[in-house]
């Protein structure tokens, strides 16, 4: 149970975390914008006494550190009883509320409490705002002559409300504007940071930003939570099998080929098909719902930053499923966060669109970049659509017209576009209709670069075009509209039919037989490999 409660906190927290890279600097002497940068989530976060109480990178140590090895015993001993009694007599409410209280024992040093405020004092590092202090007040420019790209990095408490974040983006911006006597700045952001970043527009308007960035953003929907948080689940071993398959090869972390072939067995053999369809007729409503709240609370959403990354169809659906009826005893619990949280969907996430197309209106230099490649967490609805493994493109694009991440766009949607002259906004390997994007002649694509690896590619994008002296669109770079990166070059290359397929698993071996005799024969043929498997362990088991 210990190494199962702490690889299950693992892949929460590392599934929403992504430690932002802020070491590429660029030298463009054309350019006079200053530019801040915003980072994502995972920044190491300290209390009061400046104690280091997590770092995304060494999570098992953060964990261990909870009152020593026994917390995970205590979390089997409390929770199996209430399990049971939920299976046997039908009574969940002890099993919700245990679960949320031993699991929320591990995470209290750093969750938000009810408001959505930080407790014990917890923050990021007094040298990261100690920077933020001496560079808002420099002109960074020097003796070089221009602004590089990592100039002016502004730090923050990545798990508090953007709304609240904004502001103090806003005193950094005013600081740096009179430090470099400049009129306007640039914003270029990065995963949660450009939830701050769409909520200081919200507030502040556009008339100091010269520039404005968006790379990987989940602001528009992160289905990988969104989809989670509002109980739209759906187990696909297919999707299993691709997730494993990535995270396996780009070493994430390593998946014995029993446990791929023993997915793949399941699949093809149908019980996987079978175990959920009886999952959901019996228990399925009554974990779903009692257990999201629970896992919700004692993990990550007590932290509105990812809240923002709830689409508007299920935000209210995330809400109930959290919180309960209004009225509840949880809804007044934590008042304060949802008043937190309802502030934020009224004023950004309802008006996202009409602040995005508020950018070039107002003359500001705009840069979208949406990744994908990837398969995202395959128990969510939205397992077949293309993504980065957080987001779909169609969100982070703005739009983007996407096939499935199995098959292409149809042979019949892609001769219209054409024939409307729209031809160019189509990719390479057909999964992408650009045209159909908020902005697609300043919308980038990166295929084969995962959500929370930054490429220099992507900054050089952000940084040319948002301290550009006009809009520069997918035209005017030596980047085509459409990129794949080679992990193992760590290159990238303009799209073409001959380097697209980026994939680290094959689709053919997953689809499945349409007649009776091929389903046959792939069912032996899964068997086959996973006693091959299983042979193999043994005999590692054995020495």
């Amino acid at each position: 149970m210990k190494k199962c409660v702490s690889l299950f906190l693992a892949a929460v927290m590392l599934l929403t975390l992504a430690v932002p890279a802020l070491a590429i600097d660029y030298s463009n002497p054309s350019t006079d914008v200053p530019l801040i940068l915003l980072g994502g989530d995972g920044e190491p976060l300290y209390d009061k006494d400046g104690n280091l109480v997590f770092e995304a990178t060494k999570l098992t140590m953060v964990f261990d550190n909870v009152e020593g090895n026994s917390a995970y015993e205590a979390v089997a001993s409390v929770l199996q009883p209430f399990l049971l009694e939920g299976v046997l007599f039908n009574k969940w409410d002890n099993y919700y509320a245990n679960l949320e209280k031993e699991i929320g024992e591990l995470t209290a040093s750093f969750r938000l409490d009810e408001n959505g405020n930080a407790t014990n004092g917890t923050t990021i590092s007094a040298s990261r705002f100690a920077e933020n202090e001496k560079n808002m007040h420099k002109d960074k420019k020097g003796s070089k002559g221009y602004y590089a790209y990592k100039d002016y990095c502004f730090w923050y408490d990545w798990r508090l409300d953007p709304l609240a974040v904004a502001d103090q983006l806003a005193a950094y911006i005013d600081a740096v504007l009179e430090a470099t006597g400049k009129e306007k700045v640039a914003l270029a952001s990065r995963c949660v940071g450009t939830s701050v970043a769409i909520a200081y527009v919200a507030k502040y308007g556009t008339d100091k930003l010269a520039g404005f960035g968006m790379d990987g953003t989940c602001t528009n929907g992160g289905e990988f939570l969104s989809d989670a948080i509002s109980g739209k689940f759906k187990v696909d071993g297919n999707a299993i099998d691709r997730f494993l398959t990535d995270y396996d090869t780009l070493g994430v972390f390593s998946v014995p080929e029993f446990a791929i072939a023993s997915v793949d067995l399941l699949t093809k053999s149908g019980a996987l098909d079978a175990f959920v369809g009886l999952s959901r007729a019996t228990i399925y409503k009554k974990i779903v719902e009692g257990a999201t709240s629970a896992l919700a609370l004692s993990t990550v959403f007590t932290m509105p930053c990812y809240w923002a990354f709830v689409t508007a169809e299920d935000y209210e659906t995330a809400k109930q499923y959290v919180f309960g009826d209004p009225g509840s005893a949880k809804r007044q619990q934590y008042a304060g966060l949802i008043k937190k949280l309802d502030d934020y969907h009224e004023t950004v996430r309802l008006h996202l669109d009409e602040l995005m197309r508020s950018l070039p209106a107002n003359g500001v230099n705009t840069a979208v970049i949406s990744k994908y490649g990837f398969q995202i967490v395959p128990i969510c609805e939205s397992r077949d659509l293309v993504s980065d493994q957080y987001a779909t493109v169609h969100s982070s694009s703005f739009g983007a017209t996407t096939s499935t991440i199995a098959d292409t766009l149809s042979d019949d949607y892609i001769a219209n576009r054409v024939a409307e002259g729209k031809g160019k906004y189509i990719s390479p390997d057909k999964q992408i209709d650009a045209s159909t994007c908020l902005l697609p002649d300043s919308t980038w694509f990166i295929k084969g670069a995962r959500h929370g690896n930054w490429l220099d590619a992507e900054n050089q994008i952000l940084y040319t075009v948002l301290t550009a002296d006009r809009q520069l669109t997918v035209d005017d770079l030596p980047y085509t509209q459409f990129i794949v990166y080679d992990d193992e070059t760590a290159s990238v290359s303009p799209m073409t039919a001959e380097n697209c397929r980026t994939e680290y698993w094959h689709e053919e071996d997953l689809k499945k037989p349409e007649s009776i005799l091929g389903r046959i024969k792939a069912y032996f043929k899964s068997l086959r490999a996973w006693l091959t498997s299983l042979v193999a362990l043994l005999r590692s088991l054995r020495g």
